[in-house]
């Protein structure tokens, strides 16, 4: 059956390469970016497949951007059936926002949970939010995440993955009857421009996460497990968080991104 697909860094990495992926089976797909010219080369080649391809651009490190965008995106798309919070950032030379965040936990942590609230209502019950983790997890600093206390690329990388996984959890327990909510760590060292960039490495078989993402959106495999976080290292899923420390750094983001929740 045909799914609306929203792709979070659909331009590059695994996002664009799962986006040609689920486009040649024939989803429709909502496909982000934050360069105006990437996202329209990107839609104008996977719109070759015969896929209904439409663009939404913003700069996820700028929650307000995030915010109007998801606003966009409802208001031209009554029913999501997937999102796919694929975006993330590992290594950059602003670490800090114009807000006094730290960049890293916005675009992994704080923009996935704002967009996939923003976006709820267009969801339905058997459809599914799918976060993209790490095998890279890290105790999360509240005062970090608030970007009091700077951090270190990889210190921040991997607690703003843990974050997310955390909140993804949390988030399913708060919602028993759906959407699911499941944090997916694609695989270690992938051939991405991030693993590029950040580690000096050419990177495995990009296809490996496609194959799992892929997966974990559409298939019955996956049908059960929100709230649950899959390893595609071990392939298999890992055991579910203590749900009072979900719920403590879950509460911490809600709070940050109340500001943004309001905004028309």
């Amino acid at each position: 059956m045909k799914k609306i697909i929203l792709i979070t860094g659909a331009t590059d990495g695994i996002g664009r390469a799962a986006a040609e992926a689920l486009a040649k089976q024939g989803h429709d797909l909502i496909i982000h970016g934050r360069s105006a010219g990437k996202l329209a080369t990107t839609a104008e080649a996977l719109r070759k497949t015969g896929a209904d391809i439409t663009t939404a651009l913003a700069d996820l490190s700028d929650l307000s951007q995030v915010a109007a965008m998801a606003e966009q995106i409802a208001a031209s798309h009554p029913r999501i059936d997937v999102l796919i919070n694929n975006a993330g950032v590992f290594k950059t030379d602003h670490t800090i926002t114009d807000d006094g965040l730290d960049v890293r936990f916005v675009v992994n942590t704080l923009a996935p949970a704002l967009l996939t609230l923003k976006l709820l209502p267009t969801v339905p019950l058997g459809g599914r939010i799918i976060h993209l983790s790490s095998a890279a997890q890290a105790p999360v600093d509240l005062q970090a995440l608030a970007g009091a206390r700077p951090m270190q690329d990889m210190d921040a990388y991997a607690q703003s993955k843990l974050a997310i996984t955390l909140w993804s959890q949390h988030f399913a327990a708060q919602h028993p009857t759906g959407p699911a909510s499941i944090a997916v760590n694609p695989g270690s060292l992938l051939a991405t421009k991030m693993v590029r960039e950040g580690f000096g490495t050419s990177g495995n078989d990009l296809n490996i996460g496609v194959d799992i993402l892929t997966r974990a959106a559409l298939s019955d495999a996956f049908a059960d497990a929100t709230g649950r976080y899959f390893d595609n290292d071990a392939r298999r899923f890992g055991p579910r968080y203590p749900e009072a420390l979900c719920a403590t750094v879950a509460g911490a983001v809600d709070k940050m991104l109340k500001p943004f929740l309001a905004l028309h």
